[in-house]
């Protein structure tokens, strides 16, 4: 217990260090406002946010203890920032959500957006092969370990996704992982992801409540992929398959039902949704 608390420590002391420093550092890293965009209701807010959380989940999962976990975890989440970057800075074409990105596939157009469809689901894989440990499923190992690659890869990869899909409102996202985060396993090398994911959502929270920051592609998938790789590192076969199929369910309801309008009408969570936000303030002339 003691140890699972340490590393914990460990995890959001460099989650928040990492991400508070670049965040901090937003006037000499962006100086011309590339990094501006546009939010939900029109006003500008930075994407500085992203890359700060994503760095800052990285950097805590050097603190996992064996080095096939931090491989794992570093690499999961590092590619979900940098795709989600790609995509932040450089998208191409107007196809939206996952069915949209797989059509604009299924044509030949390579979309920045398809490229993250591709890519993140591929180092999902990778950090899922690595981490899991052999496990024989029906009398085959081999068998076992392609099940569970499968199974901790599509994890890693549809919660990055769902994050994503929850990036639509100031804080929501970060409230999200950070209810999944006290909610799921703490102890064990779990811990050190948990506080990291803790660490880099206090070092923005004010930020992306006020309307300032955001998340984007970049953070969001990154914190989506080390929520997902947490799992993966300590949730039975069961336990993977049940995650899976939430997360599955919610990605098809997305392409049906908005999110949003779903939350407004829910009085609790519209409550939650909105806890903490407030107004950004005016530029200065």
């Amino acid at each position: 217990m003691i140890r699972s608390l340490v590393l914990a420590g460990v995890g959001a002391a460099a989650g928040l260090g990492v991400a508070r420093a670049l965040t901090a550092a937003r006037p000499l890293l962006d100086r011309a406002g590339r990094l501006d965009r546009p939010n939900h209701s029109g006003a500008s807010v930075s994407l500085i946010e992203g890359p700060a959380v994503a760095a800052g989940l990285a950097v805590a999962a050097l603190a996992l203890p064996r080095p096939a976990h931090r491989f794992a975890a570093v690499t999961a989440t590092a590619a979900a920032g940098v795709l989600g970057g790609i995509d932040d800075l450089m998208e191409t074409g107007s196809a939206k959500g996952l069915r949209g990105h797989l059509s604009a596939l299924a044509r030949g157009e390579v979309t920045t957006g398809g490229l993250k469809v591709l890519g993140i689901p591929a180092a999902s894989l990778l950090a899922a092969a690595v981490v899991r440990e052999p496990r024989p499923l029906a009398g085959s190992a081999v068998f076992g370990r392609c099940v569970d690659t499968v199974l901790a890869g599509g994890v890693i990869a549809g919660s990055a996704n769902l994050v994503n899909l929850l990036d639509l409102r100031p804080g929501r996202a970060l409230k999200a992982a950070g209810l999944v985060t006290v909610l799921g396993p703490l102890h064990g090398p779990a811990a050190v992801l948990s506080g990291g994911v803790l660490g880099t959502a206090a070092a923005v929270w004010g930020e992306d409540l006020a309307g300032r920051t955001m998340l984007g592609d970049t953070g969001a998938n990154a914190l989506g992929a080390a929520l997902g790789t947490r799992t993966a590192l300590q949730g039975s076969r069961g336990e993977l398959l049940g995650v899976l199929s939430l997360l599955v369910a919610l990605t098809l309801a997305s392409e049906k039902v908005s999110f949003t309008r779903v939350i407004e009408a829910t009085p609790v969570l519209r409550e939650l949704d909105a806890w903490g936000r407030t107004p950004a303030a005016p530029a200065a002339p």
